[in-house]
C-alpha cells in the first residue's frame, strides 16, 4: 500500500479479491467475457453477443425508479457503448447505458450528449444558464425530430434531463467544494463523485471508465492502464497515475460510508484482466529507450469490492508462489456478478429470448462469493 497510502487508511472498509481468472488475453475478448458473464462467440471485436451486466440491470430494474437513469457510463468523448463492450445485444438499444462523455473538470466538454443546440457550451455551474440551454435544446429537438420515438430509453433520458428530476445529479457545483477537492479536480475524481450523485438520484448501475487521469502525462506514461513496455515505463507510469486513482477511489469509499450508503451501494474496482507477474523489457514507442512493462494476464487478477453491507477488511483468495494462477479460492467473473445480482435482487436464472428466440439465462453459471455476504 506504499503507493496507495489513502487506500491503506480505509483498508478496513473494503475487500481485495485476488483469485479471479478467465481465458481471454485480448482487450476485446476479455471485455466481453468479463462484462457479460458469458464465453463470447469470438475473442475479437467489442460488440457483445450477450447483454452486458449493466444492460441486464437496466432491463430488470427499469421500473424500479422511473424518475432515474437506470444505467450510466462515464467514459472518454466520442465513444459508444460498444467501445467497452457495454452493449445490450438481444435486449435492444433501449438498455444500453446513457453515456456521460467528456471531461467532468471541463465545462466546455461536459456532457456532449446534450450539446445539440447552440449555447450548451456555457458553464454548467450557472444553473440558470443550464436551464435556459436545456429549454432551448428541448425546442430544437422537438422541431428537428432528433430523438427517435421508438427508442424509449433516449426519450426517457431526454425527459429526465430536461425536466429537472435528474439534472441536479449532474450539477457538481452543488457539492461542497471541499468534497470535490477530496475526490480530486481531475477526471478520475469528478467521475467518481458524479457516480455517487447518480446512485443517490436512483441510478442502479453507474459505471466509470478510468483511463487518462487528466493533465499532461509524462512521455514514458500511457493514456490508460495498458502498461506494455512499448507503451510506458510501468513504474514511472504508476508513480504518475496512482495518486489520482488513490485519491478518487478512497474518497468514494469514505463518502459512501459517511452518507450511510455502505449497505445500499456496492463498489467494484476492476479491470478486464490482470498483468503479467513477470516484468518484460522493450523499446518504448514514445521514448525510444528500453523500459520495463507488463503484458496482459487473464490467468489471475485482483479487484477491490466494498459496500453492499458486506464484511470488509478481508483478502479473499491467493495465487501461487509466482503470482501466476489462483491457488486458493479460485473464482471467475461470474461469481462476482452473481454477488452483484444478489445484492440488487436480480434472479440470475431469469431468462430473456435471444435473437433466435432461445431462452437465455441472465447468468449461465457462477455462485455469490460467500465471504462478501
Amino acid at each position: 500500500m506504499r503507493t496507495l497510502p489513502l487506500h491503506a487508511k480505509v483498508a478496513d472498509r473494503f475487500n481485495l479479491v485476488r483469485s479471479v481468472s478467465h481465458g481471454f488475453g485480448g482487450h476485446d475478448g476479455a471485455h466481453k467475457r468479463f462484462l457479460t458473464g458469458r464465453i463470447p462467440k469470438s475473442p475479437t471485436g467489442f460488440v457483445n453477443d450477450a447483454p452486458s451486466v449493466g444492460s441486464i440491470v437496466a432491463k430488470m430494474r427499469e421500473n424500479f425508479r422511473p424518475d432515474a437513469l437506470t444505467f450510466t457510463s462515464g467514459q472518454r468523448a466520442r465513444t459508444n457503448a460498444d467501445a467497452f463492450s457495454q452493449g445490450a445485444a438481444y435486449l435492444g438499444l433501449s438498455y444500453e447505458p446513457f453515456l456521460i462523455n467528456g471531461d467532468t473538470t471541463d465545462p466546455k466538454s461536459w456532457l456532449p450528449n446534450l450539446a445539440l443546440a447552440p449555447g450548451m457550451e456555457t458553464r454548467l455551474e450557472d444553473r440558470g444558464t443550464l436551464l435556459t440551454g436545456l429549454d432551448r435544446l428541448r425546442r430544437e429537438v422537438d422541431r428537428g425530430g432528433v430523438l427517435d420515438a421508438s427508442d424509449h430509453s433516449h426519450q426517457k433520458a431526454f425527459d429526465l434531463l430536461t425536466s429537472g428530476a435528474v439534472r441536479k445529479a449532474f450539477d457538481l457545483s452543488l457539492e461542497d467544494p471541499a468534497l470535490r477537492d477530496r475526490y480530486g479536480r481531475h477526471p478520475y475524481g469528478q467521475q467518481a463523485l458524479l457516480s455517487r450523485r447518480l446512485v443517490e438520484a436512483g441510478t442502479s448501475f453507474a459505471n466509470v471508465v478510468m483511463e487518462h487521469p487528466g493533465g499532461k502525462a509524462p512521455k514514458n506514461a500511457v493514456y490508460n492502464w495498458d502498461c506494455h513496455a512499448v507503451n510506458c515505463h510501468v513504474f514511472d507510469d504508476a508513480r504518475w497515475r496512482f495518486p489520482f486513482f488513490d485519491q478518487a477511489v478512497s474518497a468514494l469509499i469514505e463518502d459512501i460510508y459517511a452518507r450511510g450508503l455502505d449497505r445500499k451501494v456496492m463498489v467494484i474496482v476492476t479491470g478486464e484482466f490482470g498483468h503479467t507477474p513477470r516484468i518484460n523489457y522493450a523499446k518504448g514507442t514514445a521514448t525510444g529507450v528500453m523500459q520495463p512493462g507488463r503484458n496482459h494476464w487473464p490467468q489471475a487478477m485482483s479487484m477491490l469490492v466494498c459496500g453492499g453491507g458486506m464484511r470488509t477488511g478481508q483478502v479473499i483468495g491467493s495465487t501461487d508462489a509466482r503470482g501466476e494462477r489462483p491457488q486458493s479460492r479460485p473464482l471467475t467473473p461470474n461469481d462476482l456478478w452473481a454477488t452483484v445480482y444478489q445484492h440488487l435482487g436480480i434472479d440470475p436464472l431469469h431468462t430473456f429470448p435471444d435473437h433466435r428466440q432461445r431462452p437465455m439465462h441472465i447468468l449461465p453459471f457462477g455462485e455469490p462469493i460467500a465471504e462478501l455476504l
